[in-house]
Parts: structure tokens; C-alpha cells; sequence
């Protein structure tokens, strides 16, 4: 009887961790993601660098039309996974929002999904702003 229960409890808690493709994804992405995960602050690129991106604002388009990084495309944070084939993966990506919150979550979708050519701008727009980066507004166009 002892045996016949703990061959139920092991199989029972086997159930449990069973792995699905999704976690098998991020488990590997935590494997070899590097400490700093590709996070890019505005003062390391306000200077000019920033240029040499590919810039995705994954705000909504009423956010994104108040003023965006010039050259930014608008793809909303919840839809880049969706529509990563208009992703580039032959050059570097740079995805922001307002604070860096919902764009971390879209730039931790794609890197699982296998994009390595993505860095996400740590404080997004309220940093960039901060540090004088320049912006398309509707004045400014």
C-alpha cells in the first residue's frame, strides 16, 4: 500500500511540471540572457546614436501621436509579438513606451521568440524627455 501511494504522489506531482513549449521558451531565454537583458538608457544614446536604431513605440497611437522619438513606427506593445515579421532581425531594434513597463513585456515576448537584435530604452519617453532627447510632437513635426 505504501508503494502504490507513493508511486500516486510522484506521478501526481510529476503533472504539475509538466513543460509546455511557452516555458520551455523562457526557461531557455533565462539560460543564456544576459544580465543587463539588453536594456539601453537615454543618456547612452541621446547624443546621436540613437539614429542608428530601428525605434518601435509600443505605446497606443493617441500616446505615440502626443510626440515619439523621430523615425519611431508605432506598432501598440500588446501587437508586436503579432506582427514581429515587421520586425527587422538585420539590425538593432530599439523598443520604448512611456516608462519602459509595457515595452519590457513586448521585448521579453520577442526575445524568446528569438529576436537578439533588441534593446529596450530603460525609462522610455519620461527618460528620454529628461534627457533632452528629441521628440516629434504635433508642433514639431
Amino acid at each position: 500500500m505504501r508503494r502504490l501511494i507513493f508511486l500516486a504522489f510522484i506521478t501526481l506531482s510529476s503533472l504539475g511540471h509538466a513543460a509546455d513549449p511557452v516555458t520551455e521558451a523562457m526557461e531557455g531565454y533565462f539560460d543564456f540572457a544576459d544580465y543587463g537583458g539588453g536594456v539601453v538608457t537615454p543618456a547612452q544614446i541621446v547624443g546621436g546614436e540613437w539614429k542608428s536604431f530601428y525605434l518601435i513605440d509600443t505605446r497606443s497611437p493617441e500616446r505615440a501621436a502626443s510626440g515619439k522619438i523621430p523615425g519611431a513606427v508605432n506598432i501598440e506593445w500588446r501587437q508586436l509579438l503579432a506582427r514581429r515579421q515587421e520586425v527587422p532581425r538585420n539590425r538593432l531594434v530599439l523598443v520604448y513606451c512611456d516608462s519602459g513597463m509595457l515595452s519590457a513585456q513586448a521585448h521579453f515576448a520577442l526575445r524568446v521568440a528569438g529576436y537578439d537584435n533588441l534593446r529596450l530604452l530603460q525609462g522610455g519617453m519620461v527618460g528620454w524627455k529628461a534627457q533632452g532627447g528629441p521628440t516629434d510632437t504635433p508642433s514639431n513635426p
